[in-house]
């Protein structure tokens, strides 16, 4: 039998003896690798090489279990805390999509217990000193749509598996010190060589030390003023970040195919349908003076 089972057999005896000593754990981790352990008894409780801290003023509502695929409808309530969850930490979007872990544990004999939940963290409101957060149940991407898109852009994410451009290449990033920023949304470098104005833009930018570290924004455009190189991010960054910071550029992909043979030499990836008819051929009448020879109503793809 499984080593989860004989826990949960073992806490379900516990709870049929009629005298109980139960609590909730719960196991926070980032996507950057930071993980915490909370629980809602008076005294921490540990297992697994975690250990679940008592003062964390860290609680759950009741748990509702759904067979369809709706978000299970439960939230999480918590005081800020310099040991735990820090407000900085919150507003910068650090703990968004972090995964979470809920058991019902024996405190007196924590070998007993039993899985709950498992998910992630939703919608984050935080008011005053306190914060909710909305959990969300492992159902719950089943409910984005899923299939290839045909269009005439790129459906892929420059980089991802389906594009397999390797960003790691040179001529495809670089990293650069941060020599001013207005709003974390505005940021200006000393512009490095071999890239041309616009290189970046609808690229990614990452940020590599100082408050931010860890964070990553969109491009939404990639200018020289005054030699400088001036980046403008599409949403502002929720840290701070100024002189100083080191970051890292990543070439930006405007989905198109003459793009993606010319700029990254990889047509061959492109998933996309340049050659779709459009709204506009549905419409289309011969008119006098047109070009009839019947050749492509597209544009070359240059490769």
């Amino acid at each position: 039998m499984p080593i989860e089972n004989i826990q949960a057999e073992a806490l379900y005896d516990h709870l049929a003896s009629g005298v109980t000593t139960t609590c909730r754990c719960w196991l926070l981790e980032r996507r950057d690798g930071w993980s915490r352990g909370f629980t809602d008894h008076d005294g921490d409780v540990a297992f697994d090489g975690v250990t679940f801290a008592a003062s964390s003023g860290f609680a759950a509502s009741a748990l509702e279990d759904t067979t369809g695929l709706a978000v299970n409808n439960t939230e999480a309530v918590g005081a800020l805390s310099a040991a735990g969850l820090t407000e900085e930490d919150i507003e910068a979007g650090r703990f968004d999509n972090a995964s979470i872990t809920y058991w019902l544990v024996n405190w007196s004999d924590p070998a007993q217990r039993v899985l709950r939940f498992r998910g992630t963290l939703g919608e984050v409101v935080r008011k005053d000193e306190s914060f909710t957060v909305e959990l969300r149940g492992m159902t719950e991407p089943l409910n984005q749509a899923r299939g290839r898109l045909f269009q005439r852009d790129c459906s892929a994410v420059l980089g991802d598996e389906k594009c397999r451009v390797d960003l790691s290449n040179p001529g495809f990033f670089t990293e650069a010190t941060v020599s001013g920023a207005t709003d974390g949304r505005v940021l200006r470098f000393a512009n490095p060589p071999g890239f041309a104005e616009g290189w970046f833009t609808r690229g990614r930018l990452e940020v590599l030390s100082g408050p931010a570290a860890g964070l990553s924004g969109w491009i939404k455009s990639d200018a020289i003023r005054g030699g400088e190189r001036e980046v403008a991010l599409w949403q502002g960054l929720r840290a701070g970040i100024g002189a100083g910071d080191l970051v890292r550029l990543e070439a930006g992909c405007d989905k198109q195919a003459n793009s993606c043979s010319q700029k990254f030499n990889n047509f061959i990836n492109f998933r996309g349908c340049p050659h779709i008819p459009g709204e506009s051929l549905l419409t289309a009448y011969p008119r006098r003076g047109g070009d009839y020879d019947g050749g492509s109503l597209n544009a070359p793809i240059v490769s």
